[in-house]
């Protein structure tokens, strides 16, 4: 696979955003590191009422527990419906993590199948061709090629001269050559 496969970018309504904001930290941080901020779901023969039917009456609850922590649910993505890379999303193409890589984030096509106390138990192959789940961040910046420049901070020159270093301070005013001590030597025994 020498090019990306460009698929749509998803665009976050107030409602989306509002999720994405009443998650937890450490649960966000994770969101972002997965693409899982603002994933696109593949065409399914299932409506979302009824995934969420799904969801809630067969999922055992560790399963639940987990997808509930995140803004759009955890267990429910592939790799393939992953979205942005957090780099991108906070403006950082130049940091994208697909052009850090050198391409894509390949999934192995393999799943688990679990038991009601959640232990796996049986392998599962979604794609028994062989097929690879293949991430490509969303965003439309260029993932090959030379690396754009990074964008310079508000309100500052580009062909700014670094300062110059500032001259010691007279010998009148400097810090005596002696440090304070923090005990009296003289009581310590011997």
């Amino acid at each position: 696979m020498t090019a990306p496969i460009r698929r749509p970018q998803r665009k976050l309504t107030q409602a989306d955003l509002e999720a994405v904001w009443d998650t937890k930290l450490l649960n966000l941080h994770g969101a972002l590191i997965l693409g899982l901020v603002d994933p696109v779901p593949n065409p399914s023969p299932m409506s979302e009422a009824e995934g969420a039917w799904v969801r809630e009456h067969v999922w055992p609850e560790f399963l639940r527990e987990v997808d509930r922590r995140y803004p759009f649910g955890f267990w429910r993505w592939s790799a393939c419906e992953r979205g942005t890379c957090w780099n991108c999303l906070s403006g950082r193409c130049d940091w994208c993590v697909h052009r850090q890589q050198g391409g894509p984030h390949v999934d192995d096509t393999t799943d688990w199948v679990h038991n009601q106390h959640g232990r796996a138990v049986a392998r599962l192959i979604p794609r028994p061709g062989g097929e690879p789940c293949v991430w490509w961040c969303r965003c439309p910046c260029p993932k090959a090629g030379p690396f754009p420049t990074p964008p310079a901070p508000a309100g500052q020159e580009a062909a700014q001269e670094p300062p110059q270093p500032r001259a010691a301070p007279p010998a009148a005013r400097r810090a005596p050559q002696t440090h304070p001590t923090l005990f009296d030597p003289e009581a310590i025994p011997q």
